[in-house]
Formats: C-alpha cells, structure tokens, sequence
C-alpha cells in the first residue's frame, strides 16, 4: 500500500477507477450483506491490486460482478476465476481478476 494520500469513495466505477489508476483508497460500504463483518456506512482500506496481489478464499475485494459494485468476500477460486459472495451465503456470480479492482487491507 502506498504511503501517499488515500481517495475516498463508494462502491461506485470512480472508485474502481482509481484503484486501476494505481491509487489507494478509503472506500464506504452500504447495506447489511456483509454484517456482522462490515456495518453499513463502515469505510474500508482498499489496496488497488498489482501483479503480485494475491487473492485467497475469503479475502473482502471491491469488484463488480454483474454491473454491480460491491465490496464482498470470494467465496471460492476455480480456473483462475472468482466466486464472489456476501457475508450471508448469497452468491452474485464469477469474476476475473479484471473485475476486481482492490483488496480489503483494514477495516476502519
């Protein structure tokens, strides 16, 4: 994570900008899918991924699955593709890396 300033957003397309832009950012989360993990209106550490980001089972990401921007869990990895998932056992779809624009180092 870069020791510059950090942006600060929404789960919106100018975040993940940023984020593929090579920024760092504080992102803010709506919605109770991810309790008891993240409340609604928690922010978030957000670390735009590189090469050597690696991605695991369970790590919290900001992605966009289905024309929609979430910060949610992988819930699982096959062939080099994500599931990606809520806090509560909903599925939303499968990713790859190039819909996922950050990983969650700090929940604030």
């Amino acid at each position: 994570m870069s020791q510059g300033k950090l942006f600060t957003g929404k789960e919106s397309r100018f975040s993940a900008e940023r984020l593929q832009n090579g920024e760092d950012g504080i992102i803010i989360g709506f919605g109770q899918s991810m309790t008891p993990i993240l409340k609604s209106g928690q922010p978030v550490k957000v670390a735009h991924l590189t090469e050597d980001t690696e991605l695991r089972k369970n790590d919290i990401v900001f992605c966009k699955v289905n024309g929609h921007y979430y910060l949610h869990k992988i819930l699982s990895i096959r062939d080099g593709r994500y599931q990606i998932g809520n806090n509560h056992g909903h599925i939303n779809g499968w990713i790859g890396r190039e819909k996922i624009f950050g990983k969650v180092i700090e929940i604030l």
